[in-house]
C-alpha cells in the first residue's frame, strides 16, 4: 500500500445558488486547479464524483464522464460516480485514496457536488424520501426530521438529554460559521434562538436541522513521490473504513439511541491506524441535526454513553476543549450538499493543518483529524483520518 495524500482542493459558496449544476461543477474545479497551480492536468489520471442525486435535481445522469468534459480532464484509468446519499463525497475520497495507494492510480481529481435547490422545491423535498426505503418509510413521511426527532426522542428519554444541550451544538457551530466565508449561514444564535424556532419535528426546530444546499468541493489526491513534488504540506490519509448495519427501515431498527455501526467503525479505524480518541484534534463530524454531533461524541469515544450532552454543555467540543469539533461550522452552518458535503470536511482539515483559516477558528497545533459521515437513516457510516504525519509514523 502506497503512501497517499491530499495536495490540494478548493471549494464554492455554499447556500441557495442562482447558479446550474455544471457551474458549481466549473466553480469548484478553478478553485482546485488554482490552488495546485504545479499541477499539469494531464497528469490527473482518474476521477472520482461524489453525487446523491442529480437524476432527480437536475435531471442529469451519467455525471462522472460529464464532469470530465467540464473541466478538461482525460481520463484513463478510473472514472466512477460514487453514491450513498449524505456521505457520497466522502466516499469519493475513499475510493481515490485506495485507487491510488494500491497502485491502479498515480493522481485523482475527487468531486462532490450537489444542486438541490430547484424552481420546483416540492419535488426537491419528496427526493429525500429515497434515502429510506420508500415503499415502507416513505409512504408513512420517514424523510431525515421525523427520524432524527425521534433519535432525540429516544436519547432525551435513555440519558436525560436537553433541547438546551442540542441547541448549543447550532450555537456553537454558528460561532465557527461567522468565520467562514464559503458558508451558508454566517450568523451568530443563542440558545434561546434555536430553541423558539420554528417546530420542524418534535423535539428539533428549524435551527436544530442543517439545510438543503447548493455547493461544489473538489480535492486532488496524489501517490507520496508525486505528493512531494506538488507541495510543502501534504495532508495524508491515514485511515478510512464504513461499516453499515442491516437495518434499512425503521421498523426493524434496534435502540435509536445508539449508533453500533458507527462505534465499530471508530474502533476499526483507531486499530487502523494506530490512533485513540483522545489523539485526535479536529473532528469534522455529520451534524445533520444537532442530536446527531451529540450522539457522535459518545460512539467516536470522546466522552462515555449518554454524556454527549454534557460534554458540549461543558464546552469540551469547542476549540480549547477536549477536541474541536466542526472548527468549519459543520452541516449546520454551511449546510448540507449531499455530494459535496464530505469533501468540503477535507478541504476544511487541508486548510487547517496549513494555517489557512481566520485565526478565531484555527486549531493551532494540530496534526490529526477525522471526518464523519452518515447516510440513510444512520444505518451506514463513513469515517477518514488525516495526519501531517505520514501512516507509519503514527503507528510507531
Amino acid at each position: 500500500m502506497r503512501n497517499v495524500a491530499i495536495v490540494g482542493g478548493g471549494i464554492t459558496r455554499f447556500g441557495v445558488r442562482e447558479v446550474g449544476w455544471k457551474d458549481l461543477v466549473q466553480e469548484a474545479g478553478k478553485a482546485v486547479f488554482d490552488d495546485v497551480s504545479n499541477l499539469d492536468r494531464k497528469d490527473i489520471d482518474s476521477l472520482f464524483v461524489g453525487a446523491a442525486q442529480p437524476e432527480r435535481w437536475v435531471y442529469q445522469t451519467h455525471v462522472a464522464p460529464l464532469v470530465a468534459e467540464l473541466l478538461g480532464v482525460d481520463v484513463r484509468r478510473v472514472i466512477a460516480r460514487t453514491e450513498v446519499a449524505c456521505a457520497s463525497g466522502q466516499a469519493a475520497i475513499r475510493y481515490a485514496w485506495l485507487s491510488i495507494a494500491t497502485g491502479l492510480s498515480d493522481v485523482a481529481l475527487v468531486l462532490g457536488v450537489e444542486k438541490m435547490n430547484t424552481k420546483h422545491m416540492n419535488i426537491s423535498q419528496t427526493c429525500m424520501v429515497n434515502v429510506g426505503n420508500r415503499e415502507f418509510d416513505g409512504v408513512n413521511g420517514f424523510t431525515a426530521p421525523p427520524f432524527f426527532a425521534m433519535v432525540a426522542q429516544r436519547h432525551m428519554h435513555d440519558y436525560g438529554t436537553t433541547k438546551e444541550q442540542m441547541a448549543i451544538v447550532r450555537v456553537k457551530n454558528a460561532k465557527y460559521g461567522v468565520m467562514n466565508p464559503y458558508a451558508q449561514f454566517q450568523k451568530e444564535v443563542t440558545v434561546e434562538k434555536v430553541m423558539g424556532s420554528r417546530m420542524i419535528s418534535p423535539p428539533l426546530s428549524l435551527l436544530d436541522c442543517s439545510a438543503m444546499t447548493d455547493g461544489a468541493a473538489a480535492l486532488i489526491l496524489a501517490s507520496e513521490d508525486i505528493a512531494r513534488k506538488l507541495t510543502d504540506t501534504p495532508v495524508w490519509i491515514v485511515g478510512g473504513v464504513q461499516v453499515v448495519e442491516h437495518s434499512h427501515t425503521v421498523n426493524q431498527m434496534g435502540d435509536l439511541s445508539e449508533w453500533k455501526a458507527l462505534r465499530k467503525a471508530a474502533d476499526e479505524l483507531y486499530k487502523m491506524t494506530g490512533i485513540e480518541a483522545k489523539d485526535i484534534d479536529i473532528a469534522e463530524v455529520h451534524d445533520c441535526f444537532t442530536i446527531s454531533e451529540i450522539i457522535e461524541y459518545e460512539e467516536l469515544g470522546f466522552c462515555k454513553k449518554g454524556e454527549g450532552g454534557k460534554f458540549i454543555e461543558e464546552g469540551e467540543s469547542y476549540i480549547g476543549g477536549k477536541v474541536a469539533v466542526n472548527p468549519g461550522g459543520g452541516l449546520l452552518a454551511n449546510g448540507h450538499p449531499l455530494g459535496a458535503t464530505g469533501i468540503r470536511q477535507a478541504w476544511e482539515i487541508l486548510m487547517q493543518f496549513r494555517g489557512e483559516v481566520p485565526e478565531g477558528r484555527y486549531v493551532s497545533g494540530a496534526r490529526i483529524a477525522i471526518a464523519h459521515n452518515l447516510s440513510g437513516m444512520a444505518q451506514l457510516h463513513h469515517l477518514m483520518a488525516y495526519s501531517v504525519e505520514k501512516p507509519q509514523n503514527l503507528k510507531g
